[in-house]
């Protein structure tokens, strides 16, 4: 079964938005800085919010 495109790169980003919040707890419990993930994890959750209502309009 072939995904498009759409599909594709919301799957991507529901991945790396698992890692980056696996990252943030594993930087939080050694006592170090987060700030960059957590603008990232923010970053990628609006873009994931966006592809997502973009392939419901359609």
């Amino acid at each position: 079964m072939e995904e498009d495109p759409e599909t594709y790169r919301i799957l991507k980003l529901r991945a790396e938005i698992l890692e980056l919040g696996s990252a943030i707890r594993q930087l939080q419990r050694e006592g170090l800085d987060d700030a960059a993930a957590q603008l990232l994890i923010a970053r990628k959750r609006a873009r994931l919010e966006q592809l997502v209502k973009s392939s419901a309009a359609q």
